[in-house]
């Protein structure tokens, strides 16, 4: 495969610029659908207010239902650029690879730089399309190895046969080496399981970045995530929500510095 750093050099830079590898979840509550103008204004103040602090910013479902992909959510994407940030659609994508190819080519028409794709649906005819979108455009595919919640052990955590080498090992530890061999420019591991994080840096090192979402509202903690091999830290309502989102990211941002 192509060795691609477009996306991964883009966002390191951001980072060192903003000396923050802090990534904001865009993550609010539900707002009836007449409300969805109030839903774009808070989020366009959330991001006016953290910008300094953070180096970029994911989006989830949470904003694309009630504002449209090329409507709100575009004109945030923009912002997030005019401020100097990095954009991230963590989609998930889940699908058969004609499916998929079109979910990218959107996301990536909307200006994200990059998405978030499932693993569990395989190379051929599942992430290859992606993939394939990603390098002619220059964007960035990160691979979700572990999720943050509870249940992630029963799909991520369950015990596998690995199909190359006919040995046992846990789902995410093939995630990870698939991550690995596909040149994928990242990997999400739950903050929330420093341990998982510990063994996917063994096997990913400094190659591919670990983003580790669930600091604060799930209970990851900063200082654990970090020195487990984590490269970014996805916050989302302990800044988004907060009656202060400057002072939250400022802080977050000052303790993952220490």
């Amino acid at each position: 495969m192509v060795f691609n750093l477009s996306f991964r050099f883009k966002i390191e830079q951001t980072a060192r610029k903003k000396e923050s590898q802090i990534i904001l979840a865009l993550d609010f509550p539900f707002e009836k659908f007449e409300k969805r103008e109030g839903l774009f204004t808070k989020a366009e103040h959330v991001l006016n207010a953290v910008h300094p602090y953070i180096c970029a910013v994911k989006f989830n479902h949470h904003l694309v239902l009630p504002l449209g992909v090329f409507d709100g959510v575009q004109k945030l994407v923009k912002i997030a650029h005019d401020l100097g940030l990095v954009t991230i659609m963590d989609c998930k994508v889940n699908d058969i690879g004609a499916t998929n190819e079109t979910i990218a080519e959107y996301y990536y028409a909307a200006g994200f730089d990059a998405l978030i794709a499932n693993p569990f649906i395989g190379w051929e005819e599942g992430l290859k399309p992606i993939f394939d979108v990603a390098r002619k455009q220059q964007r960035g595919v990160i691979l979700l190895v572990y999720m943050s919640h509870k249940g992630a052990k029963e799909g991520y955590g369950q015990t596998i046969i690995d199909a190359e080498t006919g040995k046992e090992m846990p789902q995410y530890v093939s995630f990870a080496k698939k991550a690995l061999k596909m040149d994928a420019d990242g990997v999400v591991v739950g903050a929330t399981y420093p341990e998982k994080i510990r063994a996917v840096y063994s096997i990913l090192g400094n190659r591919t970045p670990i983003y580790s979402p669930g600091i604060g509202a799930q209970g990851g903690e900063i200082k654990s995530a970090l020195e487990a091999g984590a490269r970014y830290l996805i916050v989302g309502r302990a800044i988004a929500q907060s009656d202060k989102p400057a002072e939250a990211a400022k802080q977050i941002k000052n303790l993952a510095k220490r």
